[in-house]
């Protein structure tokens, strides 16, 4: 295995949209949400370790879910865990990370990906990764890799790249945001544009000299710690300077800027469990049948349902359709699919009327 390998694994979200199991306390990648035996993050770990040695994946993630991750993934140290003193979006802790990476091998090239997303073809995985690798050894470039859309999403950004690119990894034109649907429709009818995954690769020389060039603050402000990193004295460090971060997300600290940013059309299937209706999508094979988790379900007149509950409990359902139906200890959820992105509002109101305990 190429010791120059590393992966960042990204798992400090909360998943609100995946309440009332996903909590701010146990978030939905410490989950098994598709009732496979992993739950997410033990699922992402074990698809990177298959070309990334065990010792060279950090986890990057909040404070408080040291813990869990500790627990879910036994093969990891301490140290492996890089904890996130504050929240400050991605810019941040992925700059952290590369310093402590680049301090340990200055040669290493890593892979920064979301710890929540359900990829089924685990060796095409492997093969994109590894050749956006090869390229990042060889070039001073910034890879991602894109999916191609099945249906005109509004709910991702696109990544619109250069149609005279030829076979490959293809030169980036720009990043789109969030497009409105008729947009995502022309979007599709001119074939250039794939889905944002958020899986990006780079070397650790050319990531953090790119934090040099367009977030010099930021880059001098955790660079005062490169003495501290992989020490005793790098938590110290942390708790004090991380809250002195800019908020900001990757793709507008460094991707928006950059010039030398090339994507691959992803081979292998995705699917960013986002939502449960995303849930239920990758469930599903089209049929119009329920989607289940842990239940034992009699449905009569039902269909078009993500039903999730306890392991073994029998879920009667009559006369529902296109329902997200979640039965937990002491909150049951029943909303229409339809309705799943005003969830985090739902959990809001339940805040206000009925205590922070259940979120």
């Amino acid at each position: 295995m190429n010791k120059n390998y590393y992966a960042v694994l990204m798992a400090g979200g909360v998943g609100s949209r995946f309440w009332p199991i996903s909590t701010s306390d146990y978030p939905k990648q410490f989950h098994d949400m598709l009732g496979t035996g992993d739950t997410l993050i033990q699922k992402t770990f074990k698809r990177l370790n298959k070309f990334v040695p065990t010792e060279n994946i950090l986890i990057l993630t909040n404070e408080r879910y040291n813990d869990l991750v500790l627990e879910q993934l036994p093969m990891v140290k301490q140290e492996q865990v890089v904890l996130e003193p504050a929240m400050r979006n991605t810019a941040p802790c992925i700059l952290y990370a590369a310093l402590k990476i680049q301090k340990m091998n200055p040669n290493g090239v890593m892979i920064v990906a979301p710890s929540d997303h359900w990829i089924e073809d685990e060796d095409a995985f492997a093969k994109d990764v590894t050749t956006c690798f090869t390229k990042c050894e060889n070039e001073e470039v910034l890879c991602t890799l894109g999916i191609k859309p099945s249906f005109p999403n509004t709910g991702f950004g696109y990544i619109e790249f250069d149609k005279n690119s030829g076979e490959g990894v293809k030169k980036v034109n720009q990043f789109r945001e969030k497009p409105d649907y008729e947009t995502a429709k022309d979007f599709l009818a001119q074939g250039n544009f794939l889905w944002n995954a958020g899986i990006f690769m780079w070397s650790v020389k050319t990531i953090v000299k790119a934090f040099q060039n367009f977030q010099k603050e930021q880059f001098e402000l955790f660079d005062a710690g490169m003495s501290c990193y992989n020490t005793s004295d790098e938590s110290a460090f942390i708790k004090e300077n991380y809250p002195k971060a800019e908020n900001i997300s990757i793709d507008y600290a460094i991707l928006e800027n950059s010039k030398s940013i090339f994507v691959l059309p992803a081979t292998f299937d995705w699917n960013d469990l986002g939502t449960w209706g995303s849930l239920y999508d990758k469930m599903n094979d089209g049929s119009a049948d329920n989607a289940v988790v842990g239940a034992q379900l009699l449905a009569e007149d039902a269909s078009g349902n993500m039903i999730r509950s306890p392991k073994g409990k029998v879920v009667v359902v009559d006369g529902l359709n296109d329902y997200i139906i979640v039965d937990k200890e002491e909150v049951l959820l029943i909303y229409p699919k339809s309705k799943e992105q005003d969830i985090k509002q739902v959990l809001n109101k339940v805040k206000d009327t009925f205590g922070d305990q259940f979120a």
